[in-house]
């Protein structure tokens, strides 16, 4: 693209400016900003502008898919560097087990695990900053140190973090390998809307990138998808007042760690995850059929019901295996108690001794 006539420049009040050449008509306005400011990424410029940075003939331009016209002058007031080093910040943290090598924490729904657009701050990183000073590992660059596995923004449960070089090469080979060596296992535990056909199966289906919304994956046989498959178990099955197929109770195990994988195999599969709110948009009717108290519980519960509940690994340094459970937070926990007091289980219904 051929930029504006005037490069921009900064001005006493670390401001840029630029005017739209005839050349440069009818691109985006992130685009053109991606041009000319080179350090700062485009999806940062696109905060920006959202953020109100970016000013034409008085007003604030609010839309980084607007189309610029030719003589159009623009300002852009330009953020301080931001500092590339997430801050410590005290966030509580649920501290499973620590050593002087892992440290694993059973995260809640609505903690981010590492800083990205949108998130700078208030991250599970920041917290672990805070708590393990400069013990975290650096392998995963300086916004992700000692991260070797992650959990979605509202999926709650164990995570395991690399407090040194070794531990986090050690670990990253583990979860690498999916758990094919034996040496690591992962578990979840979802509600979800309807009944599997079968009360163990698997489900393989490669995923990628979305073609229609960049924020969500989907799976896809062409070359762009990448192996994903989960593995499931029926524990238990609920039924609406006519006795047909409602939610169930499931325990996931992955053999692969793919972006919102269970969510998507599962919404793939006519079973998404019950409150979701991206995969399992086309299920809002079905908490129609839910009773009283637990058609309440789900609207507050604001999330996906899903929670990485087991966790085994081989320890880093020492070779012997260690694993980890999480009980189902309170917002799952009371969801899971009104289905099974209003929506009688059906004949799949674990027994006493095996219920979670």
């Amino acid at each position: 693209m051929t930029p504006p006539s005037h490069l921009p420049h900064p001005s006493d009040d670390n401001e840029m400016s630029f005017v739209v050449t005839d050349e440069a008509a009818g691109s985006r306005l992130d685009r053109v900003l991606a041009n000319l400011v080179p350090g700062i990424s485009r999806s940062r410029l696109q905060a920006l502008i959202k953020g109100g940075a970016v000013i034409c003939a008085g007003a604030t331009i609010g839309d980084p898919g607007r189309r610029v016209k030719p003589g159009e002058h623009y300002r852009m007031i330009v953020p301080e560097p931001e500092p590339a080093k997430p801050l410590p910040e005290a966030i509580p943290l649920a501290v499973v087990s620590e050593d002087e090598h892992i440290i694993v924490v059973d995260k809640p729904a609505g903690l981010v695990v590492h800083p990205a657009a949108g998130h700078e701050s208030g991250t599970l990183v920041n917290a672990l900053i805070a708590h393990c000073g400069d013990s975290l590992s650096g392998i995963g660059g300086v916004k992700r140190p000692g991260i070797v596995h992650r959990l979605d923004k509202d999926t709650s449960g164990l995570l395991v973090v690399a407090k040194t070089d070794q531990a986090h090469q050690a670990l990253s080979a583990q979860f690498q390998a999916h758990g094919a060596d034996g040496r690591m296992e992962r578990r979840y535990l979802a509600l979800v809307w309807g009944h599997p056909l079968r009360q163990r199966g698997v489900i393989d289906a490669p995923l990628a990138r979305s073609r229609t919304s960049r924020t969500k994956i989907a799976v896809t046989h062409g070359i762009a998808g990448r192996n994903a498959v989960t593995h499931f178990e029926v524990l238990e099955r609920f039924v609406d007042s006519d006795g047909k197929p409602l939610a169930s109770l499931l325990q996931l195990t992955l053999e692969t760690g793919r972006t919102h994988q269970i969510r998507v195999h599962m919404a793939h599969s006519g079973h998404p995850v019950m409150g979701d709110p991206v995969y399992a948009s086309g299920f809002r009717t079905s908490a129609s059929r839910l009773a009283a108290r637990s058609r309440a519980t789900l609207q507050r519960l604001d999330r996906q019901a899903l929670h990485a509940a087991f966790l085994r690994v081989e320890h880093p340094v020492t070779g012997k295996p260690v694993a980890f459970e999480s009980p189902l937070p309170p917002d799952i926990t009371n969801l899971l108690k009104n289905l099974r007091c209003e929506h009688r289980q059906g004949a799949h219904a674990l027994s006493r001794k095996r219920r979670i």
